[in-house]
This record gives C-alpha cells, structure tokens and sequence, in this order.
C-alpha cells in the first residue's frame, strides 16, 4: 500500500504516514489545478515549496516518495500505477467538498484502488460533531465551542472554564494608542527549493486567462529576495508557533479586533497558512498557548481568544462546511446580484480602508479576520456582491485559503447568505471602521456624512442595505434597534440615501471611488 499524500495534508505525525512508517508514499504536483482561479503568487510558492520540502524531508528519514510534478492529477496517477500495477493508495479525507469522490474515480480510471480514511489534522471528529449536534435546527458556534473545551479539557477547571467565563471577547476590542510599536512578524531565510519555486510559479502562472485578472499579474508580492513571510518546512512553522507565543501573545487579545493602516500584522499569530497545510497541528497549537498562560503572567483574554479561534471557530467552519455543501457555495437568501468591483484586484479607490487592506491582500495574500470581515465583506455585503463572487475572490487571493475555509466565513458569515450559524448580517456604517481603526482620519470620505459630496460610501451603503433588505430582516430580532433608526428617516432621506448608493455602485463601475 502506497500513502497519497495531499498538499494541504503535509504531517509526519498524523494519519497513515505517521501508522505506516515502511510503506511508500506518493505526492503529485499538479499545475493544471493552480492554473483554476488567478492564485496569489505567495499562495502558490507556499503550497508548492512546502510540498517540495516534505518529500525531502521524508526522504532524509529514509521514506521513498514518488513525487510527480505533472499537469493534472489524472496524468500523476497514471505514472504511479504505471510503475506499480494495482497498488493500493489510502490518504486522508481532504477536506474540501467532491474531493475524495473525485480522487477514488481517477484512482479507478488508473486501475488502482483508493482507501479514504478519517482525516486527523482537526480535533473534532465527523462522528462526534454529528452527535453533537443531534436534531438542532440551528449550528450554534458559541455551543460547540463550550462543548469543545469540555471534551478536551483545554482552559478548564474541573466542569468550569478558568477565569470563571467562557468567553473574554468584551476585553478585546481596545485599539493600539498612537506609538504602538508591534512586534517584527517572523520572515524565513529563502533557501534553494524556495527560491526556484517562486521563480517556476512567477514564470508559469504570469498570464494565460480568458478574462481579467490574467494569472498572478494582479498581485504585488513583496518579494526582496532575502526572505518569505510564510512557513514552508515544519522547522518553521515551530519557529513561528513559538514566537508568536512569546512575543505576541501577551497582546494579542487586547488588539485581534483592531486596524491601522501601518501595521498588517499587529500582534496575530499568523499561524493559519501552517495550520491549514498541516505543518503545525491544532492540538500543539492550542497546547502551547495555554502553556504559556500557565508557566508565566499572560492575560486570560489573549489565550481564551486565540483558543476560541482554534478549538472553536475553526473546528466549526469545517463541519459547517462539511454538512451544508454543495448548496452552501451558492447559497444567497438576499439575492444580492452585484459583481464584485474591480477594486478588489487592483486596489485602486479613495476609500483609505479598503485601499489599505486590498493592497495588503495583493503584497502579503493576508490580512486579520476583522480586515476580512468588517472591511472587505462588510463593503461586499452592503453593496450587494454576488456571494460566489466575493468567494473566488478569497479563495485565489489569500495565502491560508482552501474552499473549506472561505465558503462559510465569507458565503454564510461575511454576506450571510445562507442562514445556517449567523443569526444577523455583520453589516457597519463607517462607525464601527472609526472607532477600531486609523484609517478614517486620512481618508478623503467624511466618516460623518452620509449623502453628499465626499460623503463615506459605507453610510449610504449600510442604510440602503438595511431599506433593500427590509422584508427579509426587519423580523430578525437582533436587528430591532437598527431598523428603529430606519423608522426615523423620512422619505426624503431615504431617497437621498438610494440616490448616493446609486452613485456609488457607478463610481465603482468606472473605476473612480
């Protein structure tokens, strides 16, 4: 038996080349699948350099790997049961929707036989969140997370949380004061295999679509030559574990939530990209930040949130993900028909947030969950992007992103398009950009101003969302206080409001927000 190993399944530590230490293990690099949505180049060095330094260092620990840097998967299987007539390959689950039906298939049609077995780089098993979600109508994040805690044990105290509560997220939306000074984000000495990645997918990626954006030429990887902002050999995905542990830990809580046009990092882990590879495991993750709350003084609230996002919200997406596809990808219960604006591509609008974040998103393929959520997706929602569109867009131009990962967060929580866990649209004026962010006070858009010249687009985009949605989510009841405000407004102002998101919608088209 042969282990197929997948590009976002590169553990030695987990699964069946963990069980199978005597046994072959194969890995096809396929660019026909790279060349299916314009991808972040840094996405691309990282998927490719990582895959690359695994079969070497299984190979160092005197493993045979077969490794194929082939066109498609089909060609791949097709050379390996070519050189080993009937061999059976298992791999892991992958966890993106249709893919281990389509493997089994290319599997068979190369006469071979393929075994799916769990997938052990999560913490909650298929089986065990099933079970616990029994016959609820409604996933319930917050819910699972409690549960998650108490099945592993992770920040408790017999059958209650340390700290007393369960969830520090009042205590984490402060904003760094003007000095702030974050800790320098790890960057990774570019070595050989590194260096002739980047230049491989540079080469082979620049260029060859039918339609704009063609291949990586959208982006502006920041590229020096000495160094790379991603881990790509488990060595580094430790070493940026523990740096983030001992240095940014300490803040991380106070901060998650805040943004400020000089810092694209602030005190996050940048851990997700490792995670969502396999380079680092969920279960060490969590580990190590909670034992370093329990060795030295680290604020409750900076470990409970970090926890949350790992043991909680990210074990959640999966299963999220898991049991509402195929129909979560297309699901849009506001029928928002808008394409996506250009500016998604290129950056190129006054609005000093979304500029920011956009331009962060084309050097870096990242930005934090807030920047995510609160700039891009709240921009996206209140101006009615279709949410495939706005899905494709996180998918190709975010270095951690795997369908598994955008779908819910930017289908379901981003443009609530699906009503399976959010249970209200994450929709903002330009308050909420103000008071956790830098960006307002440079801005050529008056954050006060809602119709007019130079008025924020996310005022007139907020209130015409909340008008155009009204039949939709007037009864729901977290929305009461909001739509008692669009009670206030008379029709006069909430003609002027439709006419300035009407020209909003057209400086977009044009190029010229």
């Amino acid at each position: 038996m042969t282990v197929l190993v997948l590009g976002d399944q590169l553990t030695r530590r987990h699964g069946p080349v963990a069980r199978r230490e005597d046994e072959r293990v194969l890995m096809i690099e396929a660019s026909a699948f790279a060349h299916r949505l314009p991808y972040h180049p840094h996405k691309l060095t990282t998927v490719f350099s990582a895959m690359r330094h695994f079969r070497d260092e299984c190979r160092a620990e005197g493993r045979t790997v077969d490794y194929h840097r082939v066109e498609t998967f089909a060609d791949g299987f097709a050379a390996h049961f070519d050189a080993h007539p009937d061999d059976e390959l298992v791999v892991m689950r992958p966890a993106s929707h249709g893919t281990a039906e389509r493997l089994h298939e290319l599997v068979a049609d190369a006469g071979g036989t393929l075994t799916v077995v769990e997938n052990e780089a999560f913490l909650c098993s298929p089986a065990d969140f099933d079970e616990w979600v029994g016959d609820a109508d409604r996933l319930k994040h917050e819910r699972f997370y409690r549960f998650m805690r108490r099945e592993t044990g992770y920040l408790m105290d017999g059958d209650e949380p340390v700290g007393g509560e369960w969830n520090y997220d009042e205590e984490n939306r402060e904003t760094p004061p003007e000095d702030y000074d974050s800790p320098e984000p790890p960057a990774f000495e570019i070595d050989e295999t590194t260096a002739e990645v980047h230049e491989w997918v540079r080469e082979t990626f620049d260029g060859g679509y039918d339609d704009p954006p063609y291949g990586g030429d959208w982006a502006d990887p920041a590229w020096n030559g000495d160094s790379f902002p991603w881990p790509v050999t488990r060595r580094q995905a430790c070493h940026a574990l523990d740096t983030f542990a001992t240095e940014r830990l300490d803040r991380f809580g106070h901060y998650q939530d805040a943004m400020r046009d000089s810092e694209w990092a602030l005190q996050h882990s940048l851990l997700s990209t490792a995670l969502n590879l396999g380079l680092l495991h969920p279960a060490e993750v969590v580990e190590r930040v909670v034992e370093e709350y329990e060795s030295r003084d680290v604020p409750l609230n900076s470990v409970e949130g970090f926890v949350r996002q790992v043991l909680g919200w990210r074990e959640f997406l999966r299963h999220v993900y898991r049991r509402e596809m195929p129909e979560l990808a297309d699901a849009n219960q506001l029928g928002a028909a808008e394409d996506l604006p250009e500016f998604y591509w290129t950056g190129e609008t006054d609005m000093a947030c979304l500029s920011d974040v956009i331009d962060g998103v084309r050097a870096r393929g990242y930005s934090h969950h807030i920047e995510r959520l609160m700039v891009l997706s709240n921009f996206a929602l209140t101006y009615g992007v279709e949410p495939a569109q706005l899905n494709r867009w996180f998918h190709a131009a975010y270095v951690d992103a795997f369908h598994w990962v955008t779908t819910p967060n930017v289908v379901e929580m981003g443009l609530f398009g699906a009503g399976v866990f959010a249970t209200k649209p994450y929709a903002s004026s330009a308050n909420y950009v103000d008071r956790m962010s830098d960006y307002c006070s440079g801005c050529p858009y008056y954050k006060t101003k809602t119709t007019g010249d130079g008025a924020c687009p996310f005022n007139a985009l907020y209130w015409d969302f909340l008008g155009r949605n009204e039949d939709e989510l007037r009864s729901n009841h977290r929305m009461g206080l909001v739509y008692s405000h669009w009670d206030d407004k008379d029709e006069d102002e909430r003609e002027e409001i439709r006419d300035r998101a009407a020209e909003i919608r057209e400086l977009a088209e044009s190029g010229d927000l």
